[in-house]
């Protein structure tokens, strides 16, 4: 099986769509972006202590919900993760130190 960010996001659109009472995202995003963005910085704390704890399963699980919170964010900002690959893309033109290096002092 190949699933891809992209897949998911796709995933997170249609589900957008629903009623919220019958779907998560549905319900996040009725929230608005702030209701979004906080449950966002709930997963990411939950992967950053899964991180320093070192067992995979958990680490592997609250990455998985990381990448889709932060999907139902962007969403909800109507930022499509295209628009953030661009980003990566260009940030990868050069090292992070030489671009650290060339910032005005």
């Amino acid at each position: 099986m190949s699933f891809s960010l992209d897949d998911l996001e796709t995933r997170v659109a249609e589900r957008a769509k629903a009623p919220p009472e019958e779907s998560w995202t549905a319900r996040l995003l009725a929230g608005g972006p702030p209701r979004a963005a906080k449950k966002f910085g709930e997963e990411a704390v939950e992967l950053v202590i899964a991180l320093a704890e070192g067992d995979k399963g958990p680490i592997v699980a609250e990455a998985a919900d990381v990448l889709y919170h932060l999907l139902v964010g962007l969403h909800s900002r109507n930022v499509h993760l295209a628009e953030v690959m661009l980003e990566l893309e260009k940030r990868t033109a050069q090292s992070g130190l030489a671009e650290k290096a060339a910032r005005p002092k």
